[in-house]
């Protein structure tokens, strides 16, 4: 069984991981402009104001701050910050052949720790729960990192 293939099912964990992480930071991109559109502001850039097919009548209060839409923004930035590690760092997790149960413990783990964040932020719960979901994705991230450096540094010694 190679490593890279989904017979592997370390390697399904990881793809199954990676494909609903993906999922997350399109929809969220998805959902600002969908949030964009619903309210009629927090638009991006003075340029959004150009009158186009999706705006025809444009108005500079398009460009006012909305938490509505800014809350969304902000979730996608978080995403961006946090997700791209794990996909990295995944990817080499895969590679030292940890044990299944491992591997489905701080990989799905990890996808419901942002899933929950995310539910945290969008129902406006306080940063105190936001940053215990955060700190529990951030661990696992750094766990599976800690877990490969050990692993490489025992088969080169």
């Amino acid at each position: 069984m190679e490593l890279l293939s989904v017979e592997n099912p370390v390697f399904r964990v990881y793809l199954i991981a990676v494909a609903l992480t993906v999922l997350k930071v399109m929809g969220q991109g998805w959902m600002t402009v969908y949030r964009m559109m619903r309210a009629k502001t927090g638009w991006a850039s003075p340029e959004d104001l150009r009158p186009g097919l999706y705006n025809p009548a444009p108005d500079p209060s398009q460009l006012d701050l909305s938490d509505y839409v800014d809350r969304s923004r902000r979730m996608h930035r978080n995403d961006l910050e946090n997700i791209p590690a794990f996909w990295a760092v995944g990817f080499a997790f895969v590679a030292i052949g940890p044990p299944l149960w491992l591997a489905q413990l701080l990989m799905y783990g990890f996808v419901a720790a942002r899933a929950l964040h995310a539910l945290a932020y969008a129902t406006r719960q306080s940063h105190e729960l936001r940053s215990v979901f955060y700190t529990v994705g951030s661990l696992i991230v750094m766990a599976m990192a800690v877990q490969v450096l050990v692993a490489v540094v025992t088969f080169a010694g």
